[in-house]
């Protein structure tokens, strides 16, 4: 499933999906990412997320004030032990 700005997760499975997705795609060429390290994808990160509201009004999209904003957070702390 690859993410462009029309596109939806519309699930949990999709989701998951896309996540390996983007695994498989930095196995392939991650050398290319402009975050390659940790520390620095987990900052752009923040930082999308804090200006995402631009992004979604550049697009014509409706920002999803309502979304489950527990559920990634969850996902992402519990990335950092789970095996």
């Amino acid at each position: 499933m690859s993410l462009t700005p029309d596109s939806e997760v519309r699930s949990r499975d999709e989701l998951v999906a896309f996540v390996r997705e983007l695994h498989q795609d930095y196995v392939r060429r991650g050398h290319e990412w402009e975050n390659q390290r940790l520390d620095h994808f987990l900052e752009a990160l923040a930082a999308w997320m804090d200006a995402s509201p631009g992004w979604y009004r550049n697009f014509g999209k409706e920002f999803p004030e309502g979304g489950d904003w527990t559920f990634l957070a969850r996902a992402l702390q519990a990335a950092t032990v789970y095996e």
